[in-house]
Protein backbone atom coordinates (compact mmCIF):
# COMPACT_ATOMS: atom_id res chain seq x y z
CA UNK A 1 0.00 0.00 0.00
CA UNK A 2 1.68 3.36 -1.01
CA UNK A 3 2.14 5.91 1.49
CA UNK A 4 0.26 9.65 1.50
CA UNK A 5 1.48 12.60 0.38
CA UNK A 6 1.68 14.12 4.03
CA UNK A 7 3.57 10.56 5.13
CA UNK A 8 5.76 10.45 2.83
CA UNK A 9 6.70 14.21 3.73
CA UNK A 10 6.85 13.15 7.17
CA UNK A 11 9.24 10.80 6.28
CA UNK A 12 11.75 12.94 4.42
CA UNK A 13 11.11 15.50 6.94
CA UNK A 14 12.41 13.36 9.57
CA UNK A 15 16.11 13.55 8.04
CA UNK A 16 15.95 17.27 8.98
CA UNK A 17 18.61 17.39 11.28
CA UNK A 18 18.50 21.15 12.62
CA UNK A 19 22.28 22.04 13.80
CA UNK A 20 23.25 20.37 10.64
CA UNK A 21 21.20 22.45 8.64
CA UNK A 22 22.49 25.65 10.57
CA UNK A 23 26.17 24.59 9.76
CA UNK A 24 25.68 23.96 6.47
CA UNK A 25 23.72 27.24 5.96
CA UNK A 26 27.18 29.02 7.98
CA UNK A 27 29.59 27.37 5.56
CA UNK A 28 27.88 28.84 2.80
CA UNK A 29 27.56 32.37 4.08
CA UNK A 30 31.26 32.51 4.97
CA UNK A 31 32.38 31.68 1.73
CA UNK A 32 32.76 35.38 0.04
CA UNK A 33 30.71 35.45 -3.33
CA UNK A 34 30.25 39.29 -3.67
CA UNK A 35 29.60 40.49 -6.80
CA UNK A 36 31.81 42.15 -8.46
CA UNK A 37 33.33 40.21 -8.92
CA UNK A 38 31.59 37.20 -7.91
CA UNK A 39 33.57 34.06 -7.50
CA UNK A 40 31.15 32.15 -6.53
CA UNK A 41 32.80 28.50 -7.48
CA UNK A 42 33.60 28.12 -4.13
CA UNK A 43 30.29 27.83 -2.76
CA UNK A 44 28.94 25.51 -6.09
CA UNK A 45 31.82 23.40 -5.23
CA UNK A 46 30.61 23.15 -1.37
CA UNK A 47 27.21 22.39 -2.47
CA UNK A 48 28.44 19.96 -4.97
CA UNK A 49 30.67 17.72 -2.24
CA UNK A 50 27.73 17.51 0.15
CA UNK A 51 25.35 16.45 -2.51
CA UNK A 52 27.63 13.91 -4.04
CA UNK A 53 27.99 12.69 -0.55
CA UNK A 54 24.38 11.80 -0.45
CA UNK A 55 24.48 10.31 -3.60
CA UNK A 56 22.80 12.76 -5.72
CA UNK A 57 23.99 13.35 -9.14
CA UNK A 58 25.60 16.93 -10.09
CA UNK A 59 27.20 18.80 -12.90
CA UNK A 60 29.11 22.18 -13.00
CA UNK A 61 29.02 24.28 -15.17
CA UNK A 62 31.86 26.64 -15.34
CA UNK A 63 30.94 29.95 -17.00
CA UNK A 64 33.45 32.10 -16.64
CA UNK A 65 36.73 32.45 -14.30
CA UNK A 66 35.75 31.05 -10.70
CA UNK A 67 32.13 31.45 -11.48
CA UNK A 68 30.35 28.24 -11.83
CA UNK A 69 26.65 27.14 -12.18
CA UNK A 70 25.44 24.47 -11.09
CA UNK A 71 22.89 21.27 -11.31
CA UNK A 72 21.43 18.77 -9.41
CA UNK A 73 18.74 16.45 -9.85
CA UNK A 74 16.63 13.71 -8.58
CA UNK A 75 15.53 11.72 -11.62
CA UNK A 76 12.19 10.11 -10.15
CA UNK A 77 10.13 7.09 -11.92
CA UNK A 78 7.52 7.57 -15.11
CA UNK A 79 5.02 6.13 -12.65
CA UNK A 80 4.34 7.22 -8.72
CA UNK A 81 1.62 7.30 -6.16
CA UNK A 82 -0.71 10.56 -6.50
CA UNK A 83 -3.43 9.98 -3.39
CA UNK A 84 -2.88 6.32 -3.92
CA UNK A 85 -2.96 6.31 -7.23
CA UNK A 86 -0.70 5.06 -9.36
CA UNK A 87 0.08 7.89 -12.70
CA UNK A 88 2.72 8.50 -14.74
CA UNK A 89 3.91 11.87 -15.43
CA UNK A 90 6.70 14.00 -17.35
CA UNK A 91 6.86 16.72 -14.94
CA UNK A 92 10.39 18.52 -13.90
CA UNK A 93 10.23 20.81 -10.96
CA UNK A 94 12.93 23.27 -10.95
CA UNK A 95 14.07 24.92 -7.91
CA UNK A 96 16.27 27.74 -8.58
CA UNK A 97 18.43 30.03 -6.22
CA UNK A 98 21.88 32.20 -7.14
CA UNK A 99 25.55 32.14 -5.50
CA UNK A 100 26.29 35.46 -5.48
CA UNK A 101 25.63 38.54 -2.76
CA UNK A 102 26.41 42.04 -3.29
CA UNK A 103 28.91 43.89 -0.95
CA UNK A 104 29.26 44.56 2.40
CA UNK A 105 29.13 48.07 2.03
CA UNK A 106 30.53 51.02 3.54
CA UNK A 107 28.43 50.99 7.12
CA UNK A 108 30.11 49.01 9.74
CA UNK A 109 28.03 46.24 11.08
CA UNK A 110 27.87 44.99 14.39
CA UNK A 111 28.24 41.11 13.52
CA UNK A 112 31.18 39.79 11.18
CA UNK A 113 29.72 40.19 7.52
CA UNK A 114 30.75 36.54 6.69
CA UNK A 115 30.64 34.78 10.47
CA UNK A 116 27.20 33.15 10.21
CA UNK A 117 26.82 33.99 14.08
CA UNK A 118 23.63 32.75 15.75
CA UNK A 119 22.07 34.77 17.87
CA UNK A 120 18.16 34.43 19.36
CA UNK A 121 17.51 31.95 16.67
CA UNK A 122 18.52 35.06 13.54
CA UNK A 123 21.27 34.26 11.41
CA UNK A 124 23.53 37.29 10.50
CA UNK A 125 26.05 37.67 7.59
CA UNK A 126 25.57 39.01 4.11
CA UNK A 127 23.49 36.47 1.84
CA UNK A 128 21.63 35.06 5.07
CA UNK A 129 18.56 36.44 3.10
CA UNK A 130 19.56 37.12 -0.33
CA UNK A 131 19.73 34.15 -0.58
CA UNK A 132 21.82 32.05 0.75
CA UNK A 133 19.50 30.26 2.94
CA UNK A 134 16.78 29.49 0.43
CA UNK A 135 19.54 27.83 -1.70
CA UNK A 136 20.40 26.30 1.59
CA UNK A 137 17.31 24.92 1.97
CA UNK A 138 16.22 23.81 -1.35
CA UNK A 139 19.86 21.65 -1.53
CA UNK A 140 18.85 19.97 1.47
CA UNK A 141 15.43 19.13 0.56
CA UNK A 142 16.83 17.34 -2.05
CA UNK A 143 19.22 15.71 0.32
CA UNK A 144 16.36 14.64 2.72
CA UNK A 145 13.91 13.36 -0.35
CA UNK A 146 17.10 10.97 -1.21
CA UNK A 147 17.91 10.01 2.38
CA UNK A 148 14.53 8.95 3.29
CA UNK A 149 14.24 6.89 0.08
CA UNK A 150 11.34 8.65 -1.71
CA UNK A 151 11.18 7.88 -5.13
CA UNK A 152 9.89 10.74 -6.82
CA UNK A 153 7.22 10.63 -10.41
CA UNK A 154 9.18 13.05 -12.31
CA UNK A 155 12.26 14.89 -12.00
CA UNK A 156 13.02 17.57 -9.49
CA UNK A 157 15.64 19.91 -9.93
CA UNK A 158 18.10 22.89 -8.40
CA UNK A 159 19.05 24.97 -10.23
CA UNK A 160 22.60 27.55 -8.89
CA UNK A 161 23.35 30.38 -10.52
CA UNK A 162 26.37 32.86 -10.46
CA UNK A 163 25.58 36.83 -11.11
CA UNK A 164 21.88 37.62 -10.61
CA UNK A 165 23.34 40.59 -8.65
CA UNK A 166 24.10 42.46 -11.69
CA UNK A 167 22.85 41.00 -14.54
CA UNK A 168 21.72 37.64 -14.08
CA UNK A 169 24.54 36.19 -16.24
CA UNK A 170 24.10 32.73 -14.71
CA UNK A 171 20.47 32.77 -15.93
CA UNK A 172 21.01 33.97 -19.31
CA UNK A 173 23.89 31.20 -19.98
CA UNK A 174 21.40 28.12 -19.11
CA UNK A 175 18.86 30.03 -21.20
CA UNK A 176 21.52 30.33 -24.22
CA UNK A 177 22.52 26.70 -24.06
CA UNK A 178 19.47 25.06 -23.46
CA UNK A 179 19.93 23.42 -20.21
CA UNK A 180 17.08 23.36 -18.43
CA UNK A 181 14.13 23.47 -21.51
CA UNK A 182 12.20 20.52 -19.96
CA UNK A 183 11.16 22.70 -16.83
CA UNK A 184 7.20 22.16 -16.54
CA UNK A 185 7.89 24.41 -13.21
CA UNK A 186 10.35 26.66 -11.09
CA UNK A 187 9.82 27.87 -7.70
CA UNK A 188 12.54 30.48 -6.88
CA UNK A 189 14.03 30.72 -3.14
CA UNK A 190 14.56 34.63 -3.21
CA UNK A 191 13.50 36.23 0.44
CA UNK A 192 9.73 35.83 0.88
CA UNK A 193 9.74 35.53 4.65
CA UNK A 194 8.10 32.14 3.46
CA UNK A 195 5.47 34.24 1.39
CA UNK A 196 4.37 33.06 -1.75
CA UNK A 197 4.94 35.46 -4.37
CA UNK A 198 3.59 34.92 -7.43
CA UNK A 199 4.64 38.58 -9.52
CA UNK A 200 7.65 40.82 -9.57
CA UNK A 201 8.47 43.93 -11.32
CA UNK A 202 10.36 44.35 -14.37
CA UNK A 203 13.44 46.92 -13.98
CA UNK A 204 14.67 48.88 -16.79
CA UNK A 205 18.15 50.94 -15.96
CA UNK A 206 18.80 53.39 -18.33
CA UNK A 207 21.98 55.71 -18.39
CA UNK A 208 21.37 59.05 -20.33
CA UNK A 209 24.49 60.81 -21.30
CA UNK A 210 23.96 64.37 -22.71
CA UNK A 211 27.11 65.99 -24.59
CA UNK A 212 27.34 70.15 -24.54
CA UNK A 213 29.98 72.01 -25.42
CA UNK A 214 32.79 73.05 -23.01
CA UNK A 215 33.29 77.33 -22.66
CA UNK A 216 34.64 79.29 -19.58
CA UNK A 217 32.84 80.00 -16.84
CA UNK A 218 32.56 83.48 -17.54
CA UNK A 219 31.39 83.39 -20.98
CA UNK A 220 28.12 80.52 -20.88
CA UNK A 221 27.35 82.05 -23.77
CA UNK A 222 29.98 80.69 -25.78
CA UNK A 223 29.12 77.11 -24.70
CA UNK A 224 26.46 74.47 -24.44
CA UNK A 225 25.78 73.62 -20.68
CA UNK A 226 25.42 69.74 -20.28
CA UNK A 227 24.39 70.25 -16.91
CA UNK A 228 21.30 72.75 -17.63
CA UNK A 229 19.65 70.42 -20.87
CA UNK A 230 19.89 67.25 -18.65
CA UNK A 231 18.24 69.00 -16.07
CA UNK A 232 15.47 70.41 -18.26
CA UNK A 233 15.19 66.40 -19.39
CA UNK A 234 14.92 65.64 -15.56
CA UNK A 235 12.60 68.30 -14.83
CA UNK A 236 10.08 66.70 -17.23
CA UNK A 237 10.13 63.37 -16.26
CA UNK A 238 7.98 64.40 -13.24
CA UNK A 239 5.02 65.15 -15.99
CA UNK A 240 5.89 61.68 -17.47
CA UNK A 241 3.06 58.99 -17.60
CA UNK A 242 3.41 55.49 -17.98
CA UNK A 243 1.44 53.52 -20.58
CA UNK A 244 -0.08 50.64 -18.66
CA UNK A 245 -2.61 49.01 -16.81
CA UNK A 246 -2.82 48.63 -12.74
CA UNK A 247 -1.78 45.15 -12.02
CA UNK A 248 -3.55 43.49 -9.38
CA UNK A 249 -0.52 42.38 -7.72
CA UNK A 250 2.24 45.02 -8.44
CA UNK A 251 0.07 48.25 -8.51
CA UNK A 252 1.70 50.84 -10.94
CA UNK A 253 5.29 51.59 -12.17
CA UNK A 254 7.97 53.51 -10.75
CA UNK A 255 10.85 55.35 -12.17
CA UNK A 256 13.80 56.78 -9.91
CA UNK A 257 16.59 59.31 -10.88
CA UNK A 258 19.54 57.39 -9.30
CA UNK A 259 22.68 59.39 -10.40
CA UNK A 260 23.95 62.26 -11.93
CA UNK A 261 27.07 63.34 -12.59
CA UNK A 262 28.83 66.32 -14.92
CA UNK A 263 30.94 69.14 -15.07
CA UNK A 264 34.89 69.14 -14.45
CA UNK A 265 35.02 72.37 -12.56
CA UNK A 266 33.65 75.54 -10.99
CA UNK A 267 35.11 78.23 -14.23
CA UNK A 268 34.19 75.51 -17.09
CA UNK A 269 30.70 75.15 -18.80
CA UNK A 270 30.12 71.75 -18.39
CA UNK A 271 30.07 69.74 -21.44
CA UNK A 272 28.95 66.31 -20.50
CA UNK A 273 26.34 65.02 -17.31
CA UNK A 274 24.73 61.33 -17.09
CA UNK A 275 22.03 60.43 -15.10
CA UNK A 276 20.49 57.20 -14.15
CA UNK A 277 17.22 56.27 -13.77
CA UNK A 278 15.93 52.87 -12.50
CA UNK A 279 12.59 52.06 -13.76
CA UNK A 280 10.31 49.26 -12.15
CA UNK A 281 8.15 48.01 -14.81
CA UNK A 282 4.60 45.72 -14.60
CA UNK A 283 3.20 43.20 -16.91
CA UNK A 284 2.10 44.62 -20.02
CA UNK A 285 4.51 47.45 -20.45
CA UNK A 286 6.85 47.31 -23.41
CA UNK A 287 10.42 48.30 -22.65
CA UNK A 288 11.62 49.48 -26.17
CA UNK A 289 8.38 51.12 -25.94
CA UNK A 290 9.38 53.55 -22.76
CA UNK A 291 12.82 53.97 -24.35
CA UNK A 292 11.85 55.16 -27.41
CA UNK A 293 9.24 57.83 -25.85
CA UNK A 294 12.47 58.45 -23.64
CA UNK A 295 14.31 59.46 -26.91
CA UNK A 296 11.31 61.75 -27.86
CA UNK A 297 12.06 64.15 -25.46
CA UNK A 298 15.75 63.98 -25.87
CA UNK A 299 15.85 64.58 -29.37
CA UNK A 300 13.75 68.01 -29.14
CA UNK A 301 15.51 69.10 -26.38
CA UNK A 302 18.95 68.63 -27.99
CA UNK A 303 17.90 69.25 -31.13
CA UNK A 304 17.03 72.58 -29.71
CA UNK A 305 20.23 73.13 -28.08
CA UNK A 306 22.50 72.48 -30.69
CA UNK A 307 23.96 68.48 -28.29
CA UNK A 308 23.62 65.17 -28.68
CA UNK A 309 22.84 62.76 -26.29
CA UNK A 310 23.09 58.90 -25.89
CA UNK A 311 21.45 56.31 -24.19
CA UNK A 312 22.06 53.33 -22.82
CA UNK A 313 20.70 50.73 -21.44
CA UNK A 314 21.90 48.65 -18.54
CA UNK A 315 19.60 46.60 -17.28
CA UNK A 316 16.68 45.35 -19.39
CA UNK A 317 14.80 42.33 -17.08
CA UNK A 318 10.86 41.83 -17.81
CA UNK A 319 8.44 41.79 -14.98
CA UNK A 320 7.56 37.65 -13.88
CA UNK A 321 3.81 36.58 -13.70
CA UNK A 322 1.92 33.58 -12.95
CA UNK A 323 -1.83 34.23 -12.23
CA UNK A 324 -2.37 33.67 -8.48
CA UNK A 325 -5.15 31.35 -9.60
CA UNK A 326 -3.02 29.08 -11.42
CA UNK A 327 -2.55 25.41 -10.68
CA UNK A 328 0.73 25.48 -9.61
CA UNK A 329 0.48 28.46 -6.98
CA UNK A 330 -2.56 27.07 -6.26
CA UNK A 331 -1.19 23.93 -5.53
CA UNK A 332 1.82 25.77 -3.10
CA UNK A 333 -1.34 27.52 -1.13
CA UNK A 334 -2.13 24.30 -0.17
CA UNK A 335 1.12 22.63 0.27
CA UNK A 336 1.96 25.27 2.72
CA UNK A 337 -1.21 25.05 4.64
CA UNK A 338 -1.10 21.15 4.95
CA UNK A 339 2.67 20.73 5.35
CA UNK A 340 3.47 24.22 7.34
CA UNK A 341 0.57 25.32 8.97
CA UNK A 342 0.91 28.27 7.05
CA UNK A 343 -2.40 30.17 5.44
CA UNK A 344 -0.86 31.94 2.65
CA UNK A 345 -2.47 34.50 0.07
CA UNK A 346 -0.68 34.96 -3.85
CA UNK A 347 1.25 38.54 -3.67
CA UNK A 348 3.85 40.60 -5.84
CA UNK A 349 7.21 41.99 -5.02
CA UNK A 350 9.07 44.70 -6.62
CA UNK A 351 12.29 43.17 -6.66
CA UNK A 352 13.62 41.12 -9.79
CA UNK A 353 15.14 37.64 -9.72
CA UNK A 354 16.81 35.38 -12.65
CA UNK A 355 13.04 34.33 -13.01
CA UNK A 356 12.77 37.59 -15.56
CA UNK A 357 15.28 35.20 -17.94
CA UNK A 358 13.93 31.55 -17.22
CA UNK A 359 9.96 32.73 -17.81
CA UNK A 360 10.08 34.30 -21.12
CA UNK A 361 11.95 31.63 -22.43
CA UNK A 362 10.42 28.64 -20.32
CA UNK A 363 6.67 29.59 -20.40
CA UNK A 364 6.45 27.78 -16.96
CA UNK A 365 4.29 28.86 -13.69
CA UNK A 366 6.65 30.24 -11.64
CA UNK A 367 6.58 31.59 -7.90
CA UNK A 368 9.02 33.00 -5.58
CA UNK A 369 9.14 31.29 -1.84
CA UNK A 370 11.81 31.58 0.76
CA UNK A 371 12.36 32.05 4.54
CA UNK A 372 14.72 35.77 3.85
CA UNK A 373 13.06 38.47 5.28
CA UNK A 374 12.96 41.21 2.23
CA UNK A 375 13.26 44.10 3.50
CA UNK A 376 16.86 42.50 4.94
CA UNK A 377 18.26 42.36 1.20
CA UNK A 378 21.25 44.32 0.68
CA UNK A 379 21.03 45.96 4.10
CA UNK A 380 24.08 46.07 6.93
CA UNK A 381 24.05 43.28 9.62
CA UNK A 382 21.25 40.76 7.05
CA UNK A 383 19.91 38.40 9.33
CA UNK A 384 17.62 35.06 8.55
CA UNK A 385 14.93 33.83 11.35
CA UNK A 386 16.38 30.50 11.71
CA UNK A 387 12.72 29.00 12.37
CA UNK A 388 11.45 30.33 8.82
CA UNK A 389 14.93 28.60 7.37
CA UNK A 390 13.85 25.31 8.67
CA UNK A 391 10.28 25.67 7.54
CA UNK A 392 11.41 26.44 4.15
CA UNK A 393 13.43 23.26 4.17
CA UNK A 394 10.00 21.42 4.71
CA UNK A 395 7.77 23.25 2.00
CA UNK A 396 10.28 22.52 -0.67
CA UNK A 397 10.34 18.64 0.22
CA UNK A 398 6.41 18.80 0.13
CA UNK A 399 6.36 20.94 -3.46
CA UNK A 400 8.65 18.35 -4.81
CA UNK A 401 5.70 15.60 -3.61
CA UNK A 402 2.84 17.08 -4.03
CA UNK A 403 3.83 18.24 -7.61
CA UNK A 404 6.07 15.56 -8.88
CA UNK A 405 3.79 12.41 -6.96
CA UNK A 406 5.80 9.77 -5.00
CA UNK A 407 6.18 6.36 -2.76
CA UNK A 408 8.76 4.81 -1.30
CA UNK A 409 11.64 3.27 -3.44
CA UNK A 410 10.97 -0.09 -2.21
CA UNK A 411 7.41 0.85 -3.34
CA UNK A 412 8.08 0.35 -6.59
CA UNK A 413 6.31 -1.69 -8.76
Amino acid sequence: MALTEVNLVDKACSCIDEQDAIAFLQKLVRINSVNPPGTEKAVAEAIKNRLVKAGIAVKLDEVAPNRTNLFAALSGATTAYVNGQQTSTDKVLAYSGHFDTVPIGEVEWKHAPFGGDVINRYMYGRGTADMKAGVAAMVLALECLQRAGIKLGGTLRFVGTVGEEVDCFGAKQIVQKGQIDDTTAMVISEPSANEIFCAHKGALWIAVTVYGKTAHGSMPEQGVNAIQLLTRFIGELDAYEFEYEEHPLLGEPTMNIGTIHGGIKTNVVPDRCTCTLDIRTVPGQNHDEIVEQLRARLDRLCNMAGASYDIRIANDMPPLTTDSEDTFVQLAVDCARKHTGQSLKPKGVRYFTDGSVFAPHLHVPTFIYGPGEPTMAHQPDEWVEVDKYLVSIRFFIAMAIEYLGGSEAEDER
